[in-house]
């Protein structure tokens, strides 16, 4: 898939996810469509600690943030 949005080097800088190879890292449009399609939201949804679990599930998120 190629790279081509202007804002992919502030979206590295800001990435946080941590799954290695991910083809979506630094492309937020394709990230965010891929992970509603999997009725769960991306890395940068969760802190760190909760992205390592790779539960990013709805409830994960509530949980997190209530």
């Amino acid at each position: 898939m190629p790279i081509d949005c202007k804002q992919f080097k502030v979206n590295m800088d800001r990435c946080n996810c941590t799954y290695k190879g991910c083809p979506r890292k630094g492309n937020c449009c394709e990230c965010l469509h891929y992970h509603l399609q999997m009725n769960e939201l991306p890395a940068c949804c969760f802190p760190d600690d909760v992205e390592k679990t790779y539960d990013r599930s709805f409830a994960r998120f509530i949980k997190v943030h209530s």
